[in-house]
């Protein structure tokens, strides 16, 4: 039988443990834990960015990398690592980019997401509220850059047709945004556009600069209350009776 040497063997070990040590991080950095569903009713799904999917329920994991998905009449609540919470309207889409928050290291702070699909209300947290650059919600359209704030955003692509808008007709095509508290920078290759609270805007697409919407015209996305309000104090994101969106 071989023997070894006290020397090689700590040697061996070492080189063990680093390669322990790099998968780990590897891990850590593609695969590392964002959120958690705090509130869910119907049926919400993840897509992992290894392709593997796997259903959610109230206290499930959100990872970076992850694609959510809520089915129809379903509405998912997420709260993320630094306080953030996003809650997802039905037959929506939603991507969670690099998300990283170290209460110590601002510089390091990372919040990246993408509304593929549907609509969302959103109140930003640590990462928005010290550093506006490091938080940014992708669309087919446009980048909501984020104020410090809460504001809710709608993209229909010829699939908006149960939603009321004005005079009863369904949201035009593209992206309806609306901002209750701070604001929002919505930019694409054609302008950008400033938004605050009380506002609306609208991008028709991504060649077409963002633009203000008047008030009487703006589609505000609002939640059922069973999502949206916070247990203990009543208050919530976005309560809006049981519609999903509201002509203004």
């Amino acid at each position: 039988m071989k023997t070894f040497s006290v020397k090689t063997v700590w040697l061996l070990l070492a080189a063990m443990t680093g390669m322990a040590g790099m998968v780990g991080m590897a891990s850590s950095a593609w695969a590392g834990t964002a959120g958690q569903v705090t509130h869910l009713s119907g049926i919400l799904s993840a897509k992992r960015a290894d392709g593997a999917s796997r259903l959610l329920a109230v206290r499930s994991e959100v990872e970076e990398g992850d694609v959510l998905t809520t089915e129809k009449g379903a509405y998912a609540r997420i709260k993320f690592v630094d306080g953030a919470e996003v809650v997802l309207r039905p037959s929506s889409q939603f991507k969670v980019g690099n998300y990283r928050y170290n209460a110590a290291e601002p510089a390091a702070d990372s919040a990246a997401m993408s509304l593929l699909k549907g609509g969302l209300r959103a109140v930003t947290g640590a990462i928005g509220k010290r550093n506006h650059d490091a938080v940014s919600v992708n669309t087919p359209t446009a980048t909501i850059g984020i104020r410090g704030t809460h504001f809710g955003a709608l993209f229909c692509s010829g699939d908006c047709g149960g939603i009321p808008g004005i005079s009863g007709q369904p949201p035009a095509d593209g992206l309806h945004v609306d901002v209750a508290d701070g604001a929002i920078v919505v930019r694409n290759a054609a302008g950008q556009q400033l938004i605050g609270a009380g506002q609306f805007g609208f991008v028709l697409n991504a060649q077409t600069p963002p633009a203000m919407v008047p008030p009487q015209q703006g589609i505000q996305v609002t939640m059922p209350p069973a999502i949206s309000q916070n247990d203990a104090t009543g208050t919530g994101i976005g309560r809006g009776g049981d519609a999903e969106c509201v002509a203004r």
